[in-house]
């Protein structure tokens, strides 16, 4: 059974600049265990409706766009305390206030290309999970 689990996307700048295997590395070093993941595209129309929450913000359109830009890596992850250790993880969504030692610190070039996504809350987990994985597509 799950202790608690979280959803991640490796972003289209990271998987551009092949910092995939290096962001899985840090990602199984700080004790998460990875029971889905693919390595994948997401349309446009799929990268509205995964951000479908932020519609109504000025950085939607940029960001669904560059979402849909290129090939991904999502995936679910699990670890007590998953969220906000994962949040911890990953740093601050801009990179120049994210902490030393943060993925986002050490991969993301930008604010609007940060290498990572995480999710923000339990409940998002489980949206954002249920939107990429099947049940069948998880161990």
């Amino acid at each position: 059974m799950a202790t608690n689990r979280t959803f991640t996307m490796i972003k289209p700048d990271a998987v551009r600049n092949g910092h995939i295997g290096n962001i899985l590395q840090m990602i199984n070093a700080a004790g998460f265990r990875i029971i889905a993941m693919k390595y994948t595209n997401i349309s446009l129309a799929q990268a509205k409706k995964f951000y479908e929450v932020h519609a109504a913000r000025p950085f939607y359109g940029e960001l669904t766009e560059f979402m849909s830009s290129g090939p991904i890596v999502a995936a679910i992850l699990e670890k007590d305390n998953a969220v906000a250790d994962f949040r911890t993880l990953i740093g601050a969504t801009n990179p120049a206030e994210a902490a030393e030692g943060t993925i986002r610190k050490r991969y993301a070039t930008s604010l609007g290309e940060n290498a990572v996504h995480g999710s923000d809350s339990d409940e998002n987990a489980v949206i954002e999970g249920d939107f990429f994985f099947s049940g069948l597509e998880r161990f």
